[in-house]
């Protein structure tokens, strides 16, 4: 056995301590030493070689990467280690929301209002008699008023139109100069007001709170993701990361409020400005927690999964309201189901994290795969996905019926 192999049988056994690395940089500078020491730098090592920086979870005992340069933990991503999983299935969960948010651009389509309000049907009449006033003596008045409004029934709110301009441009002459009644200038009127009217009234909700949701559950499986490929490179960028990586939390959680209570209050304004406001400040707050050094700490496992499950629960309070609101509309009911499975989904994975379970109970025989770490990515995405089809319903729900 020569000098290399010799001392890559202690570094193999040893973990890799800083003294067989002392003896192989002594060896010969050839072409052999170099990469049998690059093919032991490079070696998975244990928890108890590991620097204090990467120390976290005692029960995972091996399969650890320890300061790799940048090119290599990069490459890292490809190959078998403790990590390989908590990157992949965040980086999977990316993808996914990436394709469904480019899905509900494209394809998720823009439901027509379906639902007129008295107010704005009477100031349409209010119109017509203003505009045509031969009508007032018309004695099918009343088939008009139900024909025009059978046929604009598929119309959202026209407060904000002028109406008085577009009538002008569609009513039949005969109308204005004489008083016939026949039933084909009545229908000729009403197929005009419809098809001028309808195009330009079409005013989808906005869309805006439920893109943010996929915006920030982006982010956060993005950092999550990177956080567990570069934290082994260097204090600093663990130090980096692991802040991305809580800042990504809190992204999520605090954009998975934006669509339940937008939609839910759109009509009060106050209500939906009061919640909206607490989560948003709420979120910032727990970011900028984040950026402690005590924060990051082992000791603090369970106090930094006690914040985040706080974030998650005080989402009971506008789901209540809404409840109470609309105890009548399925859609209510239906959106508050998700939301109940999206938060055991969160709940149960943050108890997972916090109980490390359950590499607890069998500590060396998790380390690459079935890990608490896993598990909890593994139920957050499975949670924001469950968000998404909650949203959804929000989303056809308002295209519907409005305020």
């Amino acid at each position: 056995m020569d000098r290399n192999e010799g001392n890559s049988d202690v570094v193999k056994s040893t973990g890799g301590s800083n003294e067989n690395e002392t003896l192989l940089c002594d060896s010969p500078g050839d072409g052999k030493g170099k990469r049998l020491w690059k093919k032991v730098k490079y070696q998975l090592v244990e928890y108890h070689s590991l620097p204090a920086y990467l120390k976290d979870n005692e029960y995972i005992l091996g399969h650890y990467r320890a300061e790799w340069p940048l090119k290599q933990v990069l490459l890292s991503v490809f190959t078998i280690h403790n990590e390989t999983l908590n990157v992949w299935t965040h980086l999977i969960g990316f993808f996914l929301f990436l394709s469904l948010t480019i899905y509900t651009a494209t394809k998720v389509p823009y439901v027509q209002n379906s639902v007129m309000k008295t107010a704005d049907y009477q100031k349409l009449h209010a119109e017509l008699m203003t505009c045509l006033p031969s009508l007032p003596h018309m004695p099918d008045m009343q088939r008009l008023r139900e024909e025009l409004k059978t046929s604009i029934d598929l119309l959202p709110s026209l407060s904000n139109w002028h109406i008085m301009e577009l009538l002008s441009n569609c009513i039949p002459e005969s109308l204005s100069h004489s008083n016939h009644t026949d039933i084909c200038v009545l229908r000729s009127m009403k197929e005009d007001v419809a098809n001028i009217i309808a195009p330009l009234l079409v005013r989808p909700i906005t869309r805006w709170p439920f893109f943010a949701f996929l915006c920030g559950a982006m982010f956060c499986l993005l950092s999550s993701s990177t956080c567990h490929l570069l934290s082994c490179h260097s204090e600093r960028l663990s130090y980096i990361m692991l802040r991305l990586d809580y800042a990504g939390i809190a992204a999520l959680i605090s954009t998975s409020f934006y669509p339940p209570v937008y939609y839910s209050f759109m009509c009060y304004p106050f209500f939906c400005n009061l919640y909206m406001g607490f989560i948003t400040l709420l979120g910032i707050g727990t970011i900028l927690a984040s950026l402690l050094p005590v924060f990051q700490t082992p000791q603090y496992r369970n106090f930094r999964a006690g914040l985040f499950f706080g974030m998650g629960f005080s989402g009971a309070a506008p789901i209540l309201h809404k409840l109470i609101l609309f105890w009548h509309q399925p859609e209510a009911l239906h959106t508050t189901g998700y939301e109940v499975l999206m938060g055991v989904f969160y709940g149960v994975g943050a108890l997972v994290y916090a109980m490390r379970i359950p590499e607890k109970w069998s500590p060396g025989k998790f380390d690459i795969a079935g890990h608490s770490h896993q598990l909890f990515h593994v139920l957050v995405v499975a949670g924001a996905y469950t968000h998404y089809q909650a949203g959804l319903v929000y989303l056809r729900w308002r295209d519907v019926q409005g305020c």
